[in-house]
């Protein structure tokens, strides 16, 4: 550890050198493959004995690891006080990009959806650009949600086959129903719209635990913060309700047509992003519970979770939005 300063100026800490990212990105790379092993597994392997499962939870764990002797190891910085306001200022600004490129990230899924919405799938049934892919898929009708895959309407795999055309690698048949917005009459049944009232509430307590510390109302602080994570996990539970509505009532897979993918990368990545949250609010409550740590002076801990957690209530309200309504 070394810190140097000149008369007069503020005190910049500079830490040790550290493999910790080197860790980290060793982690975040296993998890990537891992994850892609367990979607091509379950596509083209299913029932086969395979390790992706492994490898994609091992590297869960190997990366949680790195990040908590990170992350514990910046918190005994902070509380040694070692870290200047222009530091601090450093990790709001981090904070800042991080979300941003979070925002990158969600907007090239709902960048793919619109263009697969309004561009390439009309293109298939003959709209447009794409009159000659009538060829192809006779009698394939666009609509959205896309029930019926190009594949289903010239009669399945073994039609593709005959027809002497590998347009596509697999089979993908169209789900039985979709989860889009069933009409007020079934409105009362309808998991997505508890899901959203659940995440604006959350959003609101989480302002009510923000508005606490800063008063220095501690208990204040730790009861609203500890209803928002509850809030994040019922959420999360309701979203395993539906996926399991969504598999095995429905039909809605990932190789169901382009309907199933973009249903379940879409929520599917955001319910990862709401898992993280709400982790990180649970690791603020346990903090400031167990340590008695925040104060209405030095709270960014809580405050760089809180704003990830505003920032997943705006993407699902943009996936409420855009995935059930319209």
């Amino acid at each position: 550890m070394a810190g140097q300063s000149n008369t007069g100026h503020e005190i910049y800490y500079v830490p040790d050198s550290s493999k910790l990212a080197v860790s980290a990105s060793i982690g975040m790379t296993t998890i990537v493959y891992g994850a892609a092993s367990v979607i091509n597994d379950s596509s083209y392997r299913a029932g086969e004995e395979t390790n992706s499962s492994f490898i994609l939870f091992a590297g869960l764990a190997w990366l949680a690891a790195t990040l908590f002797v990170w992350f514990s190891t910046t918190i005994r910085e902070n509380r040694a006080g070692m870290n200047s306001a222009q530091l601090k200022q450093s990790y709001v600004i981090g904070m800042q990009w991080f979300i941003f490129s979070e925002v990158m990230f969600f907007g090239a899924f709902f960048g793919a959806l619109f263009y697969i919405r309004n561009l390439s799938a009309p293109w298939l049934a003959g709209e447009g650009d794409g009159a000659m892919n009538a060829l192809l898929w006779p009698g394939f009708e666009y609509s959205w949600p896309l029930l019926e895959t190009p594949q289903d309407a010239i009669g399945g795999v073994q039609a593709q086959a005959a027809a002497g055309h590998l347009a596509n690698n697999g089979e993908f048949v169209g789900a039985n129903h979709s989860l889009s917005f069933p009409g007020f009459a079934h409105i009362a049944h309808w998991l997505p719209l508890y899901n959203t009232i659940i995440l604006l509430a959350s959003s609101f307590t989480c302002h009510i635990a923000h508005m606490g510390i800063k008063q220095n109302d501690r208990k204040k602080f730790n009861l609203w913060l500890f209803v928002t994570v509850a809030l994040g996990c019922i959420f999360l539970y309701l979203q395993y309700m539906e996926y399991h509505e969504a598999l095995f009532e429905y039909g809605i897979r990932l190789n169901s047509g382009v309907y199933g993918t973009t249903f379940f990368m879409l929520t599917g990545f955001h319910g990862f992003h709401v898992a993280m949250g709400t982790f990180m609010l649970l690791v603020q409550w346990l903090r400031s519970k167990t340590k008695g740590h925040f104060s209405a002076e030095d709270q960014f801990g809580f405050e760089a979770s809180s704003w990830y957690w505003h920032f997943v209530d705006v993407v699902w309200v943009f996936l409420f939005l855009f995935v059930y309504i319209l």
